[in-house]
């Protein structure tokens, strides 16, 4: 009779355990250096960018070990006589592709001096893309079962078909691809990180990481503190709450305890004050606030029928609404389009109308996909193979449940949304072995710069805040601006960013950053064309969470 999977995986786990000791004598190995070897690549797209495939190890206890392909893309200096090393990306996620943020995304980042003085390297993390990566379905056909009519479920009934949603995913996961999500923590890519530092010849990393991608950027900070040159962290994530939580927050799942809820709500609640002061300039304006509650009631009692420019139609619910807004409140520049879909919800537009609307929205958020994806984007997978990997949750959809109905009572229209999110994890069965839990507060040998918005909705500014009294040898930059990072926002935070990668130079204590483009203080029309605004639609479709495309695809 042969053995079952589970037995079998029993069995190698039982192996593992016994032979823990040589293991950890093998850990002591330092891996082998990688090497890049770069080659011209995607020069179609007007620039000089360069590729590599690096080996790094699977399971960096076991250095000498099976090895994985991590894919490298970079834009080489302009001025390659002021050199100074290589910039690295991440843009979030988890499960974004760093490679096709650098290919979309690196001839409009930073300033002109950095991009003249620094290599710009993106890479995709393990498990992601174009890297080794894991793969649950053989083609984006059978993602079916994982997609609901609903954003976030509401009902007990659509808490269990989201709940069957999820189950269906590990099962698919645990038939086809069930080895890689153990080796998939932050941890596991910040020791990658390392290696690819020193397969560019940097003695010293410097790095730009966004949203999830300064939960990197923290981590290898506190693995390898004497490696950090510089080390930007943008719309950041309190570190605390992502991986284990404070006392007592054991059974909260940990988009819960992020309470992205709450920066979501604050930077809505900052739409309807600026629209309603914009006046002619917001199509939403007057009591917007009352409005969209009286349009969320309205949905919820009767959705409305969308027919899409090219032909299809769907059934817009309440939670369509809730997900196009988290959406919005991403990028403020897509906030003049945005209250022109309420405005046209609110009046009955007919169902064309509402479809030239919604995807007018989703053209200004980048929500189109653009040439140089991969076919198969593995980012349903990717997602929880890092976020489970790294934190605890409980494992009971009725912890989720409970959370959820919690969060909508206390924190309003994206509660429910920021909670269920992350419910995959209540049975998701990689490992968490290597992932790394703190303590976040090392003493790095140059300073980190921490830098937010004061309104983002996913990660709210209180994260930037505790990271930076976490981190003793750190610097707060505050940008007074609204939606999800940094980037595009603040010519100020731009050169004070700049400033801080050229030479280490840091911004003032206390420093404010102001927003350029105030929403609604123009008319929509004159911030078309602007360099912010382009540079923003470059950005967004590597900025707008997974929380969202489930209500975008």
């Amino acid at each position: 009779m042969s053995a079952s999977r589970s037995q079998v995986r029993w069995l190698i786990f039982l192996f593992i355990a016994l032979t823990a000791g040589l293991a950890a004598t093998r850990a002591t190995a330092a891996p082998p250096t990688p090497r890049a070897n770069w080659n011209p690549c995607y020069r179609d797209f007007g620039f000089p960018f360069e590729c590599t495939i690096v080996q790094v190890p699977l399971d960096h206890a076991a250095p000498q070990g099976a090895a994985i392909s991590i894919a490298m893309i970079r834009l080489p200096a302009a001025d390659p006589a002021r050199r100074i090393g290589s910039l690295f990306l991440n843009p979030g996620g988890p499960g974004g592709s760093g490679f096709n943020f650098a290919l979309f995304a690196a001839p409009f980042l930073f300033t002109p001096e950095v991009r003249s003085q620094f290599d710009i390297v993106g890479f995709d993390p393990r498990g992601i893309g174009r890297s080794t990566a894991v793969r649950c379905f053989g083609n984006d056909r059978q993602w079916g079962g994982f997609f609901t009519e609903f954003v976030f479920p509401i009902t007990p009934e659509e808490e269990m078909i989201w709940a069957d949603a999820d189950r269906f995913l590990e099962a698919a996961c645990d038939r086809r691809d069930p080895w890689m999500r153990d080796f998939m923590s932050t941890a596991d890519v910040a020791r990658d990180l390392d290696l690819l530092r020193q397969a560019v010849g940097d003695e010293q990393l410097t790095y730009y990481g966004v949203s999830y991608g300064s939960y990197l950027g923290v981590t290898y900070a506190n693995l390898f503190p004497d490696r950090v040159r510089s080390l930007v962290v943008d719309g950041v994530l309190d570190p605390i709450a992502w991986s284990t939580g404070a006392p007592g927050e054991e059974n909260l799942p940990f988009s819960t305890r992020l309470r992205s809820d709450a920066g979501a709500l604050a930077t809505l609640e900052e739409f309807f004050r600026l629209c309603d002061a914009g006046g002619p300039n917001c199509a939403f304006s007057g009591d917007s606030a009352d409005r969209f509650a009286a349009l969320a009631a309205r949905l919820q009692a009767e959705p409305l029928v969308i027919l899409l420019p090219d032909g299809s139609t769907f059934v817009f619910t309440y939670s369509h609404l809730i997900g196009n807004a988290l959406g919005a409140m991403y990028d403020s520049f897509s906030w003049p389009e945005f209250a022109e879909l309420l405005a046209a919800l609110e009046f009955f537009a007919s169902p064309a109308e509402l479809g030239l609307r919604l995807e007018a929205l989703w053209q200004r958020e980048g929500l189109i996909t653009k040439r140089g994806f991969p076919k198969y984007n593995n980012a349903i997978e990717g997602f929880p193979s890092v976020a489970c990997a790294d934190s605890d949750n409980p494992d009971t959809f009725a912890a989720w449940a409970a959370a959820a109905a919690d969060a909508e009572a206390n924190f309003g229209y994206f509660g429910r949304l920021w909670t269920w999110i992350t419910s995959t994890c209540a049975v998701w069965s990689g490992s968490q072995a290597s992932r790394y839990t703190g303590p976040f507060t090392a003493d790095t040998a140059n300073p980190v710069l921490v830098t937010g918005p004061l309104y983002d909705p996913a990660t709210r500014y209180e994260g930037a805040v505790t990271v930076a009294n976490l981190l003793p040898n750190s610097r707060l930059l505050t940008v007074a601006g609204w939606g999800h990072t940094t980037l595009f926002m603040s010519q100020c935070a731009d050169q004070a960013i700049a400033a801080y990668l050229l030479d280490g130079t840091l911004p003032p204590e206390g420093t404010v950053c102001q927003q350029d483009l105030v929403p609604f203080t123009f008319p929509a029309a004159a911030a078309a064309g602007s360099s912010a605004m382009t540079g923003r639609m470059q950005v967004n479709p590597f900025l707008v969470a997974d929380a969202v495309w489930r209500s975008m695809r």
